[in-house]
C-alpha cells in the first residue's frame, strides 16, 4: 500500500507510521529522517537543503519533493510505503501526484489521525524531559514522575522544551491548520481519506488504523 499519514502536532504520527510500517512490511519515510539522511551523506540535495537551513530559511519545496522521490525509488519501496510529514501543503501533494503518476503509481489511502486541539495542547505542553538523557519523557497527566521535576531512570532534573510550551503549541497548531490540513480536503475530492480518532492506547489506535486501511484496501 501506499499512504500518506496526516495530523496535528501531537497525534501520534512518529509513533503510528512506526507501528503500521512494520505491520504493513513497507517503509515508514519520514521528512525529517529524509532531510538527516541527504545532510549526512552530503548528497547534492542535502547540500542544499543545508544551505537554505544555515541561511535561517525554509527548504524549497522542490528540494524535499527531489528527497521523497529519490527515497521512494530505493527497492525496499517497490511495494509501497508510508509518508509522515510529506506532503505538507497542496503544492506538494500536487507535486507528489505528478511523481506517482509519472512512474505509473497511485496513493491508496491518505490516513488522517484525528485529535482534538485541547487534547493536542494537553500532549505536548504537558511533556517533560529528562536533561541528562532526552530519551526519558514523562507526562504531567499521562507518565507521571515519582517525584516532581526529577527523573524517575537517572534522578536527572527535568524540564519543558521551548517548543512544547502551550503558546508555541498554538502556533504550531496554527500552522498547521493554514498550510497542512487543505491536503485533507485535496485528497477527500479523490476519495483517499480514511479518518480516524488517535485518541487512547497506542496500540488501539494502531488496530483502529489497520481496521480502516484493510477496508479501503478491500474496496479498492
Amino acid at each position: 500500500m501506499r499512504i500518506v499519514l496526516v495530523g496535528p502536532p501531537g497525534a501520534g504520527k512518529g509513533t503510528q507510521a512506526a507501528f503500521l510500517a512494520s505491520n504493513l512490511s513497507i517503509p515508514h519515510i519520514s521528512t525529517g529522517d529524509l532531510f538527516r539522511a541527504n545532510i549526512s551523506q552530503q548528497t547534492d540535495l542535502g547540500k542544499l537543503a543545508k544551505s537554505y537551513m544555515d541561511a535561517g530559511n525554509l527548504v524549497p519545496d522542490e528540494v524535499t519533493i527531489g528527497m521523497a522521490k529519490d527515497r521512494m525509488e530505493q527497492p525496499d519501496a517497490e511495494n509501497g510505503f508510508l509518508l509522515d510529514g510529506f506532503p505538507r501543503n497542496v503544492s506538494q501533494a500536487e507535486s507528489l501526484d505528478e511523481m506517482l503518476q509519472h512512474e505509473g503509481m497511485k496513493l491508496d489511502a491518505v490516513l488522517d489521525l484525528e485529535v482534538p486541539e485541547a487534547e493536542v495542547v494537553k500532549r505536548i505542553a504537558g511533556r517533560r524531559i529528562c536533561r541528562n538523557d532526552s530519551a526519558h519523557v514523562f507526562h504531567v497527566s499521562y507518565k507521571a514522575p515519582k517525584q516532581d521535576g526529577v527523573c524517575d531512570v537517572c534522578g536527572g532534573e527535568l524540564y519543558q522544551r521551548d517548543d512544547d510550551s502551550e503558546e508555541t503549541v498554538r502556533k504550531r497548531l496554527e500552522v498547521y491548520h493554514t498550510q497542512t490540513e487543505p491536503i485533507i480536503d485535496y485528497y477527500k475530492a479523490q476519495g483517499l481519506v480514511v479518518t480516524i480518532s488517535a485518541l487512547g492506547k497506542v496500540e488501539d489506535v494502531t488496530s483502529r488504523a489497520m481496521e480502516a486501511l484493510q477496508h479501503e484496501d478491500d474496496a479498492a
